[in-house]
């Protein structure tokens, strides 16, 4: 990670980690580096529903179009219609203004390259270089200046394709879909209302200010509310972006990403189409998936957290599918980039292709009771790093031994540390994650709970 970028985009509370000048530079940036004199740069834009996504915006086209190029917007949309528009209509680069899951006051610009995936680390470092840099990029004159242009039938090409890969109709099935206020307010009840599904919405109504508060794939418990009361089939939650699903079946159980790679990777196996790919998982996915793979005879790899970590390694493979415990699932013979919408249809293909319920596709899988607690902190390697912490660490790995594991990683996006456990027993992930927590808040770098 660098200065500015994480590992999902420059990510930072809007005007005072990243601002509308940040946001300029950036686009003279890309502006200048796709740029050459034969031919202007094509970038395309989209943005979450944030009210700072409008700036952001206008500031990334001045500086694109100052720089000579073209910018093309999508308007409010998600980032992996971001990612396909820029992959199959042949754009230089992609970028996505959203902050993902965070609150509304955060904001980020993710940078898609022109094949549809995450931007490649020596661009992201040319781009931190050029931010802190003196501005030496010529001004565009006369007809060389960029051109801000409408392109919301990229947006509508993308909705076309989703439809186009449902296996079948949904007309009879009960569907909600908690929307999170985010990007796919619309996108979401277009695609399955077009598929025939009876479908009920919340989370649709964004203010600028809502998104993804109390809502969304992070705030589950609205959608099970609204699957039991209304007696749905299936419910999915995105998040302010739409790279991520969770489902709840139709009892109210809640079907993370674990789950979800579970479901689809039996069903390819059924299927026959699984073939010798392992399913690519990151180093937080449930002990109790690893299990259930291994049961059916199926193979598995591990990345550290992050989707383009497990993007890259299922591209190293040619596995067809990854994902993440948060909802981040990739089918890659379909998508890039982790995908809510996509991720959702192929439930729906597995639900409906097999004739069972999802809580039946699901319940073959135990999952491993878990405790998870972030802690915020002024430093996240130091406090890893910290001595005591590590003989905590290392204590409470003594102790679960092989009945389960304990994890410390810092986030990627925040500033945070997160604790994780998993174990047998409750009662003994609790004590490995008290273990650890009590030696960071004892570490000195001003520790509380996230």
């Amino acid at each position: 990670m660098g200065k500015y970028f994480g590992t999902d985009g420059f990510r930072g509370e809007a005007n005072r980690d990243l601002t509308a000048m940040h946001a300029f530079k950036l686009g003279r940036f890309l502006g200048s580096y796709y740029s050459s004199a034969a031919r202007r740069a094509q970038v395309v834009i989209g943005k979450d529903t944030r009210a700072s996504g409008y700036m952001l915006e206008d500031a990334l086209c001045a500086g694109l179009t100052s720089a000579g190029a073209d910018a093309y917007l999508l308007h409010v949309t998600s980032t992996p219609s971001v990612s396909y528009v820029a992959r199959t209509e042949e754009f230089d680069c992609g970028a996505m203004i959203s902050a993902s899951h965070n609150p509304y006051w955060d904001n980020g610009i993710k940078l898609i390259n022109g094949l549809g995936e995450k931007m490649d680390d020596s661009i992201i470092a040319k781009a931190e270089a050029f931010l802190d840099a003196e501005d030496t990029v010529p001004y565009a004159q006369r007809e060389h200046i960029g051109r801000v242009i409408d392109h919301a039938a990229g947006r509508n090409r993308y909705i076309g394709y989703l439809i186009s890969l449902a296996t079948h109709s949904y007309k009879g099935v009960r569907v909600g879909l908690d929307c999170a206020n985010g990007s796919t307010w619309q996108l979401g009840e277009s695609v399955f209302k077009a598929l025939g599904a009876e479908t009920y919405v919340v989370g649709n109504r964004p203010n600028g200010e809502n998104i993804n508060n109390g809502c969304g794939s992070t705030h589950i418990e609205n959608l099970r509310k609204l699957v039991l009361d209304n007696k749905l089939d299936v419910g999915f939650a995105f998040d302010g972006d739409a790279d991520r699903c969770i489902a709840v079946d139709e009892k109210g159980n809640i079907v993370d990403g674990d789950r979800i790679m579970y479901i689809y990777a039996a069903y390819m196996k059924r299927k026959g189409v699984l073939g010798d790919t392992h399913v690519v998982t990151t180093v937080m996915s449930n002990m109790g998936l690893y299990r259930a793979l291994d049961e059916l005879g199926i193979g598995y790899e591990q990345t550290d957290v992050g989707d383009r970590f497990v993007y890259e390694r299922m591209h190293q493979r040619g596995d067809l599918l990854g994902g993440e415990e948060s909802g981040h699932i990739i089918f890659s013979k379909f998508a890039t980039t982790g995908d809510g919408l996509l991720t959702a249809i192929k439930i729906m293909e597995a639900m409906l292709g097999q004739k069972r319920p999802l809580s039946e596709l699901h319940e073959p899988m135990v999952s491993f009771p878990h405790v998870l607690v972030n802690i915020r902190v002024d430093d996240k390697q130091g406090t890893i790093d910290d001595p005591a912490v590590q003989k905590a660490l290392a204590e409470a790995r003594y102790q679960l031994g092989k009945n389960g594991r304990v994890l410390l990683r810092k986030s990627g996006t925040e500033p945070v540390v997160r604790v994780m456990s998993e174990a047998a027993l409750p009662e003994s992930a609790q004590e490995a994650v008290d273990t650890v927590t009590e030696a960071i808040r004892a570490s000195g770098h001003a520790a509380q709970e996230a």
